[in-house]
């Protein structure tokens, strides 16, 4: 068991790394895909968020999966989908008109006037869907032997 927890830690510093490796392109890419024709202007404002979104939320996933797995009261997904707020702020100070979304969108995530959340890890970059998947797969591992609570 004790090999399997240490797998689990392996994986989660590997998917956080990941995590915060990719959140400045992706801020950029979704500032990018509501507004094509960004000026060098936005690009800038859009580069310094994907920078702090790096640093917050990055931390923010790497504290979450350091945490003993009963400890993790959300998953880093979830964590991740706040990072919406940066790319947000860009576009809002751009001008940017919101995009119409469904209901279900809307109460779900009330604060992604862009329709910018993430569905998965790949969709911050597509070299985040094996660590994601090998880190959940350790968690579940250890969790089913482990036991609840």
């Amino acid at each position: 068991m004790e090999a399997a927890e240490r797998q689990l830690v392996e994986h989660g510093r590997i998917l956080a790394e990941g995590i915060r490796a990719a959140l400045p392109g992706w801020v950029v890419s979704a500032v990018h895909s509501r507004l094509p024709d960004m000026d060098l202007e936005v690009r800038q404002a859009a580069e310094a968020a994907g920078a702090q979104a790096a640093v917050v939320v990055g931390e923010e996933v790497a504290e979450l999966l350091a945490a003993g797995i009963h400890n993790q009261r959300e998953n880093p997904l979830a964590v991740l989908r706040r990072a919406v707020r940066y790319p947000t702020g860009v576009l809002r100070a751009a001008g940017v008109v919101p995009v119409d979304r469904d209901d279900f969108a809307i109460a779900r995530f009330p604060d992604d006037a862009y329709d910018l959340v993430p569905a998965s890890f790949s969709d911050i970059h597509p070299d985040l869907r094996d660590p994601g998947i090998a880190w959940g797969a350790a968690k579940a591992f250890v969790h089913r032997h482990r036991g609840p609570g």
